[in-house]
């Protein structure tokens, strides 16, 4: 064995068999085992090796430690797997985003979205958000977003002889997601009342560890609106509670 790089064999989907070709032999494979595709070790276009491991005389390297490469090295053209290396890339660095700061986010900035949606060009049709349903279904369409498993309308267990649903469940987080909308009836003292006894309720819940509280006040009928984030925005128990007033 001399010191240089040696060539890696992929499949056309992307998954590297080995990153020393030529000097391990015994690893190539006709096919991938993993999902079946042909194998390459050389670019299409010029016919130059796909960058592999870096040998040196003496050193024994264990398993695969070159990353597959989106283009060749030789004439810059982009490999069969490189969409899907790029677009399993981008899917990584979403789920790597912590989902508390995607709620926090989702919920500072929803009276946002309703504006924007309200001007569409040439006066387009659009979701008019009027009442707590429709902020319920913009939500659910922004939470697909970020969440794979949003559950809508989990049943909680009852709570002092009352049952309800929590709006939504994002189960692989242990987060629950309650949205309201305050209307003539529904004001501070309506919503604070309704937010402690949901607190009270999904303590109880096996797959909830944290709740997301979304209130919509376009009309200002909560006129302290930190306020009641502030009182609310903490520890109850085992539930860690974070309540947004947006308008």
């Amino acid at each position: 064995m001399r010191e240089g790089y040696d060539a890696q064999q992929v499949c056309l989907n992307g998954h590297q068999q080995t990153d020393r070709y030529y000097g391990s032999p015994e690893f190539r494979r006709e096919f991938c085992e993993e999902c079946g595709a042909s194998t390459v070790h050389k670019c299409s276009n010029c016919l130059a090796d796909i960058l592999g491991d870096y040998s040196v005389p003496g050193v024994i390297a264990f398993g695969c430690t070159t990353p597959v490469p989106p283009f060749c090295r030789g004439c810059g053209v982009k490999f069969p797997w490189t969409d899907r290396l790029i677009a399993s890339k981008a899917s990584d660095a979403v789920s790597a985003i912590d989902p508390k700061d995607v709620l926090a986010r989702l919920c500072t900035r929803f009276s946002l979205v309703v504006r924007e949606l309200r001007h569409r060009h040439d006066n387009r049709p659009t979701l008019n958000v009027v009442d707590e349903y429709d902020v319920q279904d913009l939500l659910h369409s922004a939470l697909h977003l970020f969440f794979d498993d949003v559950r809508a309308e989990e049943v909680v267990p009852s709570y002092a002889g009352k049952s309800t649903r929590m709006d939504f469940l994002l189960k692989d987080a242990s987060i629950s997601v309650e949205a309201k909308m305050t209307r003539k009836g529904l004001g501070a003292k309506e919503v604070g009342e309704q937010l402690i006894l949901d607190i009270a309720q999904y303590q109880s819940h096996p797959s909830c560890k944290s709740l997301f509280c979304l209130v919509y006040d376009p009309e200002h009928r909560v006129r302290n609106p930190r306020g009641i984030e502030t009182d609310l925005s903490k520890t109850h128990g085992e539930l860690e509670v974070r309540v947004f007033v947006v308008s």
